[in-house]
C-alpha cells in the first residue's frame, strides 16, 4: 500500500487550501499517479505550536508504477509547479506532500521509509485510519488508529465541513 499525506496552511494561487489540495490529487493523476482512495479533509493546528494559519490536511492511497525516490520527487515537482516554496523549517506553505508509506518498505537513505515522524501527527493518523483501518506500520506494527492513541491530545484536528469533508472512493 503507497500512502501519501497533503497538506497546507496558505492557499497559494487558489481561492482556498482545499482547492490547493484538490489541485495536488489532479497533478498527480496526471502524471500518471493513480488515487485509489482519499479521506476527508481535516483541520489541524499547526505542529510545533505557532501562530501561523491552522493547516488542511489529509491522505490519500494511491497507485504508480514508479518507485519510491521517482514518486517522492514527484511530489516535490508538484509541490514547485503549485507554488510552494521552501524555506525554513516548519514554516507555513501553500502544498506539503508526504510519502508516508511505501509498500512497507524501510529505508534510512532517501527517501527515509516509512515517514519518520508520521506516527507522532494526529493530523496524518486520523485521516490515515479513515481510509486504511488495515493498515499497519512497517516498523511499529501497529495499526494508525492504535498509534493515535499514543499521541499527544493536545494536537487538535478536526474535520472540515462542506463539500471537501468526505472519504471519497475513486474508480
Amino acid at each position: 500500500m503507497i500512502l501519501m499525506g497533503l497538506g497546507a496552511n496558505l492557499p497559494g494561487g487558489f481561492d482556498t487550501v482545499p482547492e490547493a489540495l484538490e489541485a495536488a490529487l489532479l497533478a498527480l493523476e496526471a502524471r500518471g499517479v493513480a488515487i485509489e482512495r482519499r479521506s476527508g479533509w481535516y483541520e489541524s493546528a499547526p505542529v510545533p505550536a505557532s501562530d501561523q494559519p491552522w493547516y488542511v490536511n489529509g491522505v490519500a492511497r494511491v497507485t504508480t508504477s514508479l518507485d519510491a525516490a521517482s514518486l517522492l520527487r514527484l511530489l516535490h515537482e508538484i509541490e514547485e509547479s503549485l507554488g510552494r516554496v521552501r524555506s525554513i523549517p516548519n514554516a507555513p506553505r501553500t502544498l506539503d506532500l508526504d510519502l508516508l508509506d511505501f509498500n512497507g518498505e524501510q529505508s534510512a537513505g532517501w527517501p527515509v521509509l516509512p515517514h519518520p515522524r508520521m506516527h507522532q501527527r494526529r493530523f496524518v493518523l486520523v485521516p490515515l485510519a479513515e481510509i486504511a483501518p488495515s493498515w499497519r506500520h512497517p516498523v511499529l506494527g501497529q495499526s494508525a488508529a492504535s498509534l493515535l492513541h499514543s499521541t499527544d491530545p493536545a494536537q487538535i484536528i478536526r474535520p472540515l465541513s462542506g463539500a471537501y469533508g468526505t472519504v471519497r472512493d475513486l474508480p
